[in-house]
């Protein structure tokens, strides 16, 4: 493998070459140390080149920096972003979080003192104390992330990890200065060495910063928190806490909530930062797995982008002076929209946008929503690819529901979730060994505190986990989800083919136009495949091996031309469908028409005709350019009232979307078949009594019923019933009590009782 390091005889002469210029004066943050001049002049670059140096400008390895407008100019193309990354994430390992790895934190439920409940990194620091802390840390350092582990994902077809780290392992601060995370850059250093030796490249993801860039619990404490016991103690003796509502984001200032803006800006934060991006640089800047490094993971959406930008600007600059072959990797902030990130850091080398994309949080849907939205995000990507430049998905998962345990938060959960149901299985053992404290989850007991504002928590030795697939007579059109438990019974169980096409479908659209992906994650403590790569791999839901299969390139050509109607669903309130139609109309932005601005004074069904014709002309109009069925959620996608051609789909979809499924049968199906059979075997049982039961035959044959069918014209139903015409009766020999056949006909007593 190349080894990504800019020669130290070239940086000394490169340094020497930009002496004669002066610092740029910056009033955000600093300049990243880079060189600039004050006028244009000519300069010879390392590599004995004559470059003109813009006034303002900066030079380094491979381009010139202009500071003020934060572009850059002169760019040698020397690392060429051409390759993707396809990877996955190592999460959980040095940055806690309680989901991901509930074994570290069963131990803090039930806990009668507040003091001693841990939530997140922080807390986990600072309520064990750096020695037991540090000790817990150690096993799970050792045991989350082992060599078998690196060659088994790079065995699956990866070519890339990306490390979340925290910034208190490279300048600490808070709990973390007493020694709670020694020895961790040693167990750092050994995982980049086996990811080289397995030919895989890393993407150092610094996943926290000092005082949160999010609130989450995944950037080392979860901001915005307070407990709220003494208000709940008539209800539970348990703790209660408050978090979601209150959430708060201070790394980059001081957060108004009721204005949700920034009233002052930390640069003592920032610079924080940008020193921890200068030591990470000057300790890894000669390994060569190490690919790039991203500066900050999520940064909220209330961080005020001209600052977040000129951070990032910063931490480029820094970058490029010491790791010049570095990938510079930027979180898009939840905000990927090309008039924010258009034209931010044009003509810089080896820089991409990061973008997360889950379905997790979104509204329950039927597999053919989940799999349009996947592959409508492909729009949304190039539509930034060709504003700003390379995107890499650095975050998804095959997740469809909220259901996995503490994805909010330990013990908690936001407001209104999860929307569904959720399956329950076993808790897993300890990964780590049975000395962790409070591992396994006590299977004697129920949920226990400390709650939040939602619930999400183990129960009498049982995990919540996502919900099951069910299977559909009509996979297309099917609407059995809605009601559907959420462990399905084994032989109506459909979540493999729905994982594995969903997967197909997101690879597809990650990879076909971006630049790349990173699942969120490689291992799960609880089983959970829909977060865990590695049983994902297992399920045979993502493909072992080879990302090149036909079956993903083409796996969203029947979303791509759009074989589906958009329309309003059923039972949707006056509200919602205007809400609808006042978004199309703001899209439309004064090229509507007089019928659909006048949509909007009418009700009832008037207006659900109209609505739908808006939104299905304008889903048709626009699919290109990814807007999805949608609209507020009171529209749908539907099959096209058309026969499916092979063309919809590429052969491997055709046996299961095709195919109509055995689902079983409903209720009234099931009666309906019991009715029949017992029709059948009491017809059956008659004809056999008949034949050869002489006293049914005989009681039969005195009934109205049987001389109704001795009268009869069918000779078939007499001949089946072994009874003969009534002048036959009558004229037979009154010795003769049975047919030559050996069955019961008219015997002399049925002839007497028939003359009566």
């Amino acid at each position: 493998m190349k080894l990504f390091l800019f020669p130290r005889q070239q940086t000394m002469l490169l340094l020497l070459a930009t002496t004669i210029t002066m610092m740029i004066a910056n009033n955000d943050v600093g300049t990243g140390g880079g060189v600039a001049a004050t006028a244009t002049e000519s300069i010879v670059t390392a590599n004995g080149d004559s470059v003109t140096l813009p006034k303002g400008g900066t030079q380094y390895p491979h381009f010139i920096a202009m500071n003020e407008t934060m572009t850059c100019v002169e760019d040698n193309h020397a690392t060429p972003f051409n390759n993707q990354v396809r990877g996955v994430n190592l999460g959980g390992w040095m940055v806690l979080e309680p989901w991901i790895t509930p074994s570290l934190f069963y131990q803090f439920l039930g806990r009668s003192n507040e003091s001693e409940i841990a939530i997140d990194t922080y807390t986990f620091c600072q309520v064990l104390g750096p020695t037991e802390a540090n000790k817990q840390l150690r096993r799970h350092w050792k045991t989350w992330i082992t060599e078998d582990i690196i060659e088994r994902l790079a065995k699956s077809g990866i070519n890339s990890l990306r490390l979340p780290l925290g910034d208190y392992m490279y300048k600490s601060y808070g709990p973390y200065v007493d020694g709670c995370f020694d020895g961790a850059l040693d167990y750092v250093d050994t995982v980049l060495d086996w990811a080289y030796s397995n030919g895989l490249t890393v993407l150092l993801d610094i996943h926290t910063l000092k005082d949160s860039q999010n609130g989450f619990d995944n950037s080392g404490q979860a901001m915005g928190f307070q407990w709220t016991t003494a208000l709940n103690q008539e209800f539970t003796s348990d703790h209660t806490f408050e978090h979601w509502p209150i959430r708060d984001a201070k790394w980059i200032g001081t957060f108004d909530q009721d204005t949700a803006s920034y009233s002052s800006i930390n640069y003592e934060n920032i610079q924080h930062a940008l020193d921890v991006i200068q030591i990470m640089v000057d300790m890894y800047r000669s390994h060569p797995a190490v690919q790039g490094i991203e500066p900050v993971n999520e940064p909220w959406q209330y961080t005020p982008i001209t600052t977040l930008k000129r951070f990032y600007w910063e931490g480029y600059l820094i970058v490029k002076r010491s790791a010049p072959y570095w990938k510079y990797v930027m979180h898009d902030s939840f905000r990927l929209d090309p008039n924010i990130w258009g034209g931010f850091m044009a003509g810089c080398p080896e820089r991409a946008l990061d973008t997360h994309i889950y379905q997790a949080w979104k509204d329950p849907d039927s597999r053919i929503g989940f799999f349009k939205d996947a592959c409508s995000n492909k729009q949304a990507i190039l539509a930034m690819e060709q504003a700003f430049g390379p995107v890499i998905v650095g975050e998804w998962s095959l997740a469809t529901d909220n259901c996995a345990m503490w994805l909010n938060g330990f013990n908690d959960n936001l407001p209104g979730f999860p929307r569904s149901p959720c399956k329950y299985i076993p808790c897993s053992a300890p990964y780590m060994g049975d000395e962790q404290p409070g591992a396994p989850v006590d299977p004697t007991k129920p949920m226990r505190g400390p709650y939040g504002t939602g619930m999400s928590s183990p129960s009498f030795g049982m995990c919540p986990v996502g919900r099951d697939w069910i299977k559909e007579k009509n996979p297309l059109t099917g609407r059995d989800w809605i009601s559907a438990p959420a462990k399905a019974p084994p032989q109506l169980d459909d979540t493999d083919n729905v994982m594995t096409l969903l997967a197909y479908k997101k690879i597809s659209a990650y990879s076909g136009i971006g630049h790349g992906f990173y699942f969120w994650n490689f291992r799960t403590d609880v089983d959970e495949p829909h977060w865990s790569y590695l049983l994902a791999l297992e399920r045979g839901w993502i493909p072992d091996g080879n990302f090149n299969d036909p079956k993903i390139q083409d796996s969203c050509r029947s979303e791509d031309d759009m074989a589906y109607r958009c329309i309003i669903k059923h039972d949707m309130t006056d509200a919602s469908m205007l809400k609808a139609v006042h978004y199309i109309l703001k899209q439309k932005n004064g090229t509507e028409t007089e019928d659909e601005s006048y949509t909007l004074n009418l009700k009832g069904k008037e207006l659900q005709v109209a609505a739908n014709d808006m939104i299905e002309q304008y889903f048709q109009e626009e699919k290109g350019s990814g807007v999805t069925c949608d609209f507020g959620g009171v529209a749908m996608l539907v099959e096209e009232n058309r026969t499916i051609t092979d063309d919809d789909f590429v052969d491997w979809d055709v046996a299961y979307f095709m195919g109509e499924t055995n689902n079983g049968f409903n209720w009234w199906e099931l009666g309906l078949i019991v009715l029949f059979g017992i029709g059948i075997g009491t017809i059956f049982g008659f004809v056999i009594g008949m034949r050869k039961n002489k006293g049914f035959h005989d009681f039969v044959a005195h009934t109205k019923f049987g001389r109704r069918i001795t009268r009869s014209k069918s000779a078939f139903l007499k001949n089946t019933l072994s009874l003969t015409d009534l002048g036959d009766a009558l004229d037979e020999d009154y010795g003769n009590p049975t047919q030559s056949n050996g069955n019961y006909g008219s015997t002399t007593e049925n002839i007497s009782l028939l003359r009566k």
